[in-house]
């Protein structure tokens, strides 16, 4: 997501101000906390391509009901080491409404492994070429965060380099979830994002998919 520092942008949901729990994270998440070693790959330039013909199936799928569709997270910036996990981020109407847009991108193959309040995420492409797909409201907040970030990242050198320490600094151990890792990250993401200009609300991240 799009976790840290400011509500879902890294994680993709927003809990209730206090410390990350597991019981918070079992709330939302469809199989529950899962302990996992973090491990960067050094940026790879088929990235975008997988990105790309995600977003090509997406626009299949959903047609006019996916807008927008773009690429998010490390994966999303030249030159940074990152998991090597492709996330989008679609807008979705209705999130909530599952049965208008969920069943076709299950049918795809698709796998819901977040659910809260105007918020889903899926996975795909297990183990090879793996995406994280998280679905907002096109109008949300937390795009715009997601996309502040990521191009603030792709042109500020300094801030590409300081994120990329950070993420090395916290990566080859283990964490209970992901979801702690991506907390660990986000003091330094809410920098980022204030000196990309990013004046809304910043909350306390909550469970999902750390895209960053």
């Amino acid at each position: 997501m799009l976790a840290a520092p400011a509500g879902r942008l890294m994680r993709g949901c927003t809990m209730p101000d206090g410390p990350l729990t597991d019981e918070g994270l079992a709330a939302v998440l469809v199989r529950g906390p899962r302990p996992v070693r973090v491990t960067l790959s050094e940026y790879d330039p088929t990235w975008p391509a997988r990105f790309d013909a995600r977003a090509a199936e997406l626009r299949e799928i959903l047609g006019d009901r996916a807008r927008p569709i773009e690429h998010i997270g490390s994966t999303a910036v030249p030159g940074l080491a990152a998991k090597p996990v492709v996330d989008i981020v679609v807008g979705i109407e209705d999130p909530d409404d599952e049965m208008a847009y969920l069943p076709e991108l299950e049918a795809a193959g698709y796998d819901l492994r977040v659910r809260e309040p105007g918020h889903r995420c899926l996975r795909i492409g297990e183990p090879d070429e793996p995406v994280n797909l998280h679905c907002y409201p096109p109008d949300h907040a937390e795009i715009r965060k997601y996309l502040i970030f990521r191009d603030r990242l792709r042109d500020d050198d300094d801030d590409r380099r300081l994120y990329e320490a950070t993420k090395r600094s916290l990566a080859d151990r283990e964490w209970p979830d992901m979801n702690y890792y991506a907390e660990a990250k986000r003091p330094v993401i809410d920098a980022i994002l204030g000196r990309a200009g990013w004046t809304g609300q910043v909350t306390v991240p909550g469970p999902g998919s750390d895209p960053a």
